[in-house]
């Protein structure tokens, strides 16, 4: 496959995908164009790549910056900023786990240790008991888990999960 139809199909794919993570599809697909650059680049490029407007990239890079996803670089001599973010996969992996369990997981432990001792007597009362205490618990390990993973090298991670393979 030609290199542009290769690029486009990522992007395109790219941006797809990132509605799974919780971000809209230009932030992804700004993402995308990021980690395959070789180079930062520049607002004006972005747009220019992607056809979309100042406003819409300005506001998406500022997202993936929110997310620990881009950088600002400066190029001396230069006043334009530049844009970049990591090529490692493994470092992308735990920054998006980290944000989505600061944006999903936290919020809810919040409010589920805060409902833990409801009141109320009834078939009603004990259900919410149950059901919240086991929200509670599965939300918790899985925290933790993330924790672990984000807390980890790559190896030690597909070791564990036995996906490692020594060549």
């Amino acid at each position: 496959m030609e290199y542009s139809k290769a690029k486009s199909e990522l992007i395109a794919a790219w941006g797809t995908l990132g509605s799974s993570w919780g971000v809209n599809r230009t932030m992804a697909m700004i993402h995308a164009l990021l980690m395959i650059s070789p180079e930062a680049l520049s607002t004006e490029e972005v747009m220019g790549e992607l056809k979309i407007s100042r406003g819409n990239a300005n506001m998406n890079l500022r997202a993936l910056m929110d997310w620990g996803l881009a950088e600002k670089r400066v190029k001396p001599g230069e006043r334009k900023e530049y844009f970049y973010t990591t090529k490692d996969v493994w470092d992308l992996a735990r920054k998006v786990a980290e944000e989505r369990k600061r944006r999903e997981l936290d919020p809810i432990l919040r409010v589920l240790n805060m409902v833990q001792e409801v009141e109320g007597d009834g078939e009603e009362a004990e259900t919410f008991r149950k059901v919240t205490q086991e929200l509670h618990s599965f939300a918790s390990q899985s925290s933790a888990l993330i924790d672990t993973f984000t807390g980890s090298k790559a190896n030690w991670v597909l070791k564990v999960l036995g996906l490692f393979k020594k060549k």
